[in-house]
């Protein structure tokens, strides 16, 4: 049996306090086998958002243990927990978070520009990824110039260049129509199959959900049987699950920061 890359134990998150208060996860226990896809499925406002940023270490628990290849991220330092996910992690949303005024080269190596990798490595690594997914002749392209796909790819490779075990993917095909949605779906796991990446799909989509070799339901911040999680096929898939109110939307590769922040910062890193 394959080790756990990623645990948690009575996983607790709360937002808010009092009359505002929201409770988020309420004692959350799972553990990700490496190299295994696991979708996550529930509801807006179930917790998977919210379950798949504490695991990406994108924020931090109210109360209970993250676990990266058994260790605790709580014995960890901030400038640890950075760099550890951005080694370890790679990252797909819905949204798919390309600066329009760099290059898709550009966009793909920001990973290991924040690294710190020398230009001439980041590139040939950044080439490397659009090789693998077929958009190598679009790496001098801005980011307006490509499909919807095309974004998506670009974000995937994105997501390869630091080599990592971990792929987190929310709602990775949810902007795209069902023939490219499969192609995303084909490359995600793929990566999996042919590398051993490990996938966590946070999804509202059951087709997508069944091809993951497990599925966690959530419902109200609690693991559920499938049955419970009132997620029926018939239903309408939603946009996604909203942040939490006071809480912003993060780019994972810079250690934390507003979208809007981060946007500013990406515009003058393209110039250097």
């Amino acid at each position: 049996m394959e080790p756990a890359v990623l645990e948690t134990e009575n996983l607790v998150k709360v937002y808010g306090r009092g009359a505002n208060r929201f409770d988020a996860l309420k004692g959350l226990t799972l553990d990700i086998k490496r190299g295994e896809s696991v979708a996550v499925i529930g509801k807006s406002g179930s917790g998977k958002s919210t379950l798949m940023h504490l695991m990406a270490l994108l924020d931090r628990p109210s109360q209970g243990v993250v676990a990266l290849n058994g260790r605790p991220v709580s014995e960890l330092k901030n400038k640890e927990i950075h760099k550890l996910r951005n080694e370890s992690f790679g990252f797909v949303f819905q949204q798919f978070f390309l600066n329009p005024n760099q290059t898709v080269l550009e966009n793909v190596v920001l990973p290991l520009k924040i690294a710190g990798l020398s230009k001439r490595e980041r590139n040939r690594r950044g080439l490397e990824a659009l090789e693998l997914l077929e958009m190598a002749d679009k790496a001098k392209n801005k980011a307006t110039d490509l499909s919807g796909g095309q974004k998506q790819r670009a974000c995937i490779a994105r997501a390869l260049v630091t080599n990592p075990s971990v792929i987190f993917a929310d709602e990775p095909t949810g902007n795209l129509d069902s023939k490219t949605s499969e192609v995303v779906e084909n490359i995600l796991f793929g990566l999996q199959r042919d590398r051993g990446i490990t996938l966590v799909i946070v999804t509202h989509d059951d087709d997508l959900a069944a091809k993951c070799d497990r599925q966690i339901y959530l419902k109200d911040g609690l693991i559920v049987a499938p049955e419970q999680s009132n997620t029926a096929r018939s239903e309408a898939a939603s946009s996604g699950e909203p942040a939490p109110s006071g809480q912003e939307a993060t780019e994972p590769w810079a250690g934390g920061g507003s979208t809007a922040s981060r946007a500013s910062e990406l515009g003058k890193e393209g110039n250097r």
